[in-house]
């Protein structure tokens, strides 16, 4: 299985006002262990993170580099590994499809690993992240983490059916283990 994780509020804490260093990446308790066993198990994992901090002029590409770089350093810590970050560095305003809902790193992530998107899930924290994995037509798993649990609330129209929710990485990552999400 391809597993394709959004960043902010699936990994680390989201802030309101983005994750500007790599002091404030704030992991979420059992999310690095969580991507570790889903190597073990030898699922690829891929990271797929809207980052219009950049298109705003508020981080360059080398911050967001060094703010990954704590990521891939603490991951490995614990036995686990990012295959691939993708990113879209689109402020809202000048979205290309690669932003969220836009489904472009969904469709480049499953071409460079040669995955169909029924071999592909999305785990997410947001409206925007599960229409992404619609459009591609991979799996979506929704965590309460983050923005989860208000995205949760606010509904999903059916098209965006089915979509399993999960308390967090750690939990999600069981459901994909177990072969027990909405398909």
């Amino acid at each position: 299985m391809l597993v394709l994780l959004d960043r902010d509020g699936v990994i680390n804490e989201d802030r309101t006002d983005f994750v500007k260093t790599p002091d404030e990446l704030i992991f979420i308790p059992g999310a690095l262990k969580a991507i570790a066993a889903l190597n073990t198990h030898g699922h690829l994992v891929a990271i797929v993170t809207n980052q219009s901090c950049i298109g705003r002029g508020i981080i360059t590409t080398e911050t967001l580099t060094n703010i990954h770089g704590k990521l891939l350093q603490s991951l490995a810590a614990v036995g686990g590994k990012i295959d691939h970050i993708f990113f879209a560095p689109d402020a809202p305003w000048e979205a290309t499809e690669n932003r969220k809902p836009g489904a472009g790193m969904f469709y480049s992530a499953m071409a460079m690993f040669r995955y169909k998107p029924r071999n592909t899930v999305l785990i997410g924290d947001t409206k925007r992240d599960i229409q992404a994995a619609a459009k591609a037509g991979c799996h979506r798993i929704l965590v309460q983490t983050g923005k989860g649990t208000a995205t949760q609330q606010d509904g999903f129209e059916p098209d965006l059916l089915p979509v399993s929710v999960a308390k967090n990485l750690a939990q999600a990552t069981d459901y994909i283990l177990e072969g027990r999400f909405s398909t």
